[in-house]
């Protein structure tokens, strides 16, 4: 599925990788038969610029409201705040349930979009998906 966001997500997304240096941010954004409906921006329970772990809670109360509303999870952001945009071995590993053989996908077809400020002039926006274990 092709990915469309909004120009005011993008901004937002990039807005929350800043704000939240020296660490990575995280969120999430949901919608319904694609369409992008709802931004989240969530706290890093990893508190570190190396990783990410959205925040229990938040994603407690992200998924009752999707439940609620008929949403899924179309985005799942974070930032690299000195790497480039592209999944690392840690991103890949965290995309899938280790719970199980093989490794599961937490999230079918959703989209990771990652945030580099390695240019903090320039920040790099850039849109995956990762498939047991195979970026795209």
């Amino acid at each position: 599925m092709t990915l469309q966001l909004p120009q005011t997500m993008l901004d937002e997304m990039v807005s929350h990788a800043t704000e939240d240096l020296p660490n990575e941010c995280c969120g999430i954004i949901a919608g319904k038969d694609g369409v992008a409906t709802r931004f989240y921006r969530t706290g890093n329970a990893e508190g570190s610029p190396f990783r990410y772990n959205i925040d229990p809670r938040d994603l407690l109360r992200i998924e009752r409201e999707m439940d609620a509303e008929g949403w899924q999870v179309l985005v799942i952001y974070h930032s690299h705040v000195a790497s480039d945009a592209y999944p690392s071995p840690t991103d890949v590993r965290l995309s899938q349930w280790q719970g199980t053989d093989p490794p599961v996908d937490l999230y079918p077809g959703a989209h990771y979009v990652l945030v580099s400020l390695k240019d903090r002039a320039e920040p790099v926006v850039r849109s995956y998906q990762i498939s047991k274990g195979v970026v795209t």
